[in-house]
């Protein structure tokens, strides 16, 4: 079975996010002012061949816990379907 997995990678909420800070005064600096927080992250969309929905999860939890994210900084959340 064919599987696409939408994954977000985002800093902790605890944690400084020095891009979306530079964004955030970007964004005052052009008028817009309503903004109260931004924070950057990283959107990866994977393609993926599984027995099962449990499989293609398994692998997606691997994934991003060994390689895409990291943990100590960093977490994740994903939608997955099937293709």
């Amino acid at each position: 079975m064919k599987f696409i997995a939408e994954i977000n990678v985002m800093p902790q909420k605890e944690i400084l996010d020095p891009q979306g800070k530079a964004v955030k005064l970007g964004l005052h600096n052009l008028g817009i002012d309503d903004v109260s927080d931004v924070r950057i992250g990283k959107h990866i969309t994977l393609s993926l061949d599984a027995d099962s929905e449990a499989a293609a999860q398994q692998l997606v939890e691997t994934a991003c816990s060994k390689l895409l994210a990291n943990l100590i900084m960093e977490d994740y959340t994903y939608t997955l379907k099937e293709a």
